[in-house]
């Protein structure tokens, strides 16, 4: 395939409709943008190609037509000379070299319709790269997301980490019974003089605090004396 035809394959392609078709679009796109930048490659050293052979070809017609006005003033010169065959001979020579200028005037057209048109299509080109390399962080940052919720997925439903859950309970109630064992170590013990005074302190401080309040209503409930 010509790299023009392949070039215009790429950009007229729809990359939806080839991703839509391919097993694995990820190989695809990165085929594709691959694909993309070779041809990029290509087109670019074939219009550096083109531009030299341009420069080339002005140059040969910029002679052909210093030398079309050379003859130009030989024949002049021949007829003042009185010499009619030789202006004849040199206009005949000119005419030759007009010739060959129109044909490289024209290849010279050519040349500049190819430029242009590469430039259009490398324009086109660069914009479909760009788009398809859009694309292709699109769709890794998706697998990325799916990827990770998989995981996480993954381990929700784990059995292991059920299973782990599971131990956890049975450590949690091992602790439980031995806590219980402890207390029950307690239970029916005399209590010691630090815990019984202890316990006088609070007492107290509740009956201060009780006897407080019974002060507060009663005070509240008192008719004020009238003056």
């Amino acid at each position: 395939m010509g790299i023009f035809s392949r070039l215009t394959d790429i950009i007229n392609s729809n990359l939806n409709s080839i991703l839509d078709r391919a097993e694995d679009p990820e190989k695809i796109i990165r085929l594709v943008i691959q694909e993309m930048e070779d041809t990029l490659v290509e087109v670019r050293s074939t219009a550096a190609k083109t531009i030299a052979e341009k420069k080339e070809s002005a140059r040969k017609l910029a002679r052909l037509q210093d030398a079309q006005r050379a003859w130009a003033e030989k024949a002049e010169l021949a007829l003042t000379k009185g010499r009619e065959d030789l202006a004849k001979g040199a206009l005949v020579e000119k005419a030759r070299l007009a010739e060959a200028a129109l044909m490289l005037a024209e290849e010279l057209e050519e040349l500049d319709t190819m430029l242009q048109q590469g430039e259009t299509d490398i324009g086109k080109l660069e914009s479909k790269l760009r788009e398809t390399k859009a694309k292709q962080k699109a769709m890794q940052a998706r697998h990325e997301t799916a990827s990770n919720r998989l995981r996480t997925r993954r381990q929700l439903h784990d059995p292991r980490v059920e299973d782990a859950f599971t131990r956890f309970e049975h450590v949690e109630r091992r602790i439980e019974r031995t806590e219980g064992q402890v207390e029950a170590y307690d239970m029916g013990r005399p209590k010691s003089l630090h815990e019984e005074i202890a316990e006088l302190e609070g007492d107290a401080a509740i009956e201060d605090e009780l006897a407080a309040l019974k002060a507060r209503i009663a005070k509240a409930d008192t008719p004020a004396d009238p003056k």
